[in-house]
């Protein structure tokens, strides 16, 4: 996806116009995982929600293309969606649907195996669209397709911070390193921030996380911080029959509690300060081409 210098130069000065009106301090956090069935989706929009509920502005983009499931769990019904925005039907700020506490939610689609890997056209779509928002928010989410696509490593290196995603399977873990070892090593990226999901207890995510974080240590030069442990809690199977949030059906269940301190880190991470905010950040560093490490030996 080799965009010319031209458009780059006419998208950033674009970008950086639009977001000194709309959206000057924005975080970007990007939910990740390496693999499907860790709860990825689950962490992004109930901290969404969570957010939301102390007065945060939260918008999630439904960044799973072509396996789109986030208004699907809401029980949400959107009329258009991310690839009416790539064709050039609409605009972004015209398909967002709405969901519990007012989160904002980019819709993507389902079942299009054309949208799992964007073209180079599509790809500049996608940065047109975003250069242009009018929509205002503090926060945007970030909810990535499982696996490590060129799209999910784009979107991860391109947030301000990445969240992944692990529970207590040897292929989450496996598949988390594989994941944090090619962000770190051909995308630069350095911190990640873990959350440890569906454990049976704080004990259990904190030997979850060590797991994790001895296999990094020896291997790769990354920083990692435990920043919330979900419990298994059988009222989340029951608000998703409901297709409600565990943090809108139980609020006072474990994990809607443990949903709630995740925000309350969220909201503690530092925000940008220069002016144009992380969105430009965000929208700049997706059109960026990484250099690869070719002297790199795997492990």
């Amino acid at each position: 996806m080799l965009l010319s210098s031209a458009y780059k130069r006419d998208q950033a000065s674009g970008l950086r116009m639009m977001n000194h009106i709309y959206n000057e301090k924005v975080k970007v956090m990007a939910v990740t995982g390496g693999k499907g069935g860790v709860g990825k989706t689950s962490v992004s929009i109930n901290t969404a929600a969570a957010l939301a509920e102390k007065g945060q502005r939260v918008l999630v983009l439904d960044a799973d293309l072509g396996l789109a499931n986030v208004d699907v769990m809401l029980g949400l019904r959107a009329e258009r969606n991310l690839s009416h925005v790539l064709s050039g039907e609409a605009e972004l700020d015209d398909i967002i649907v709405r969901g519990p506490n007012g989160i904002g939610i980019v819709p993507a689609t389902s079942g299009t195996q054309g949208m799992v890997e964007l073209s180079s056209a599509q790809h500049a779509g996608l940065i047109r669209a975003f250069s242009e928002m009018k929509t205002q928010f503090d926060v945007l989410i970030v909810d990535t397709a499982a696996g490590i696509s060129d799209m999910v490593l784009s979107f991860a290196r391109a947030s301000q911070d990445v969240v992944v995603v692990v529970c207590d399977e040897p292929t989450s873990i496996t598949d988390a390193y594989a994941l944090i070892k090619i962000l770190s090593r051909e995308h630069g990226v350095f911190r990640f921030k873990i959350v440890a999901n569906m454990v049976r207890s704080l004990r259990e995510g904190m030997e979850l996380f060590a797991k994790l974080s001895k296999v990094t240590d020896r291997f790769l030069d990354v920083a990692l911080e435990l920043v919330a442990t979900i419990p298994f809690d059988e009222n989340l199977r029951k608000s998703v029959r409901k297709q409600k949030l565990i943090v809108e059906a139980f609020p006072k269940s474990p994990a809607s509690i443990a949903y709630q301190g995740l925000a309350n880190k969220v909201n503690s991470w530092p925000v940008p300060q220069q002016p144009g905010g992380h969105l430009e950040f965000f929208v700049e560093r997706l059109i960026q081409r990484p250099e690869y490490k070719k002297d790199e030996v795997s492990e």
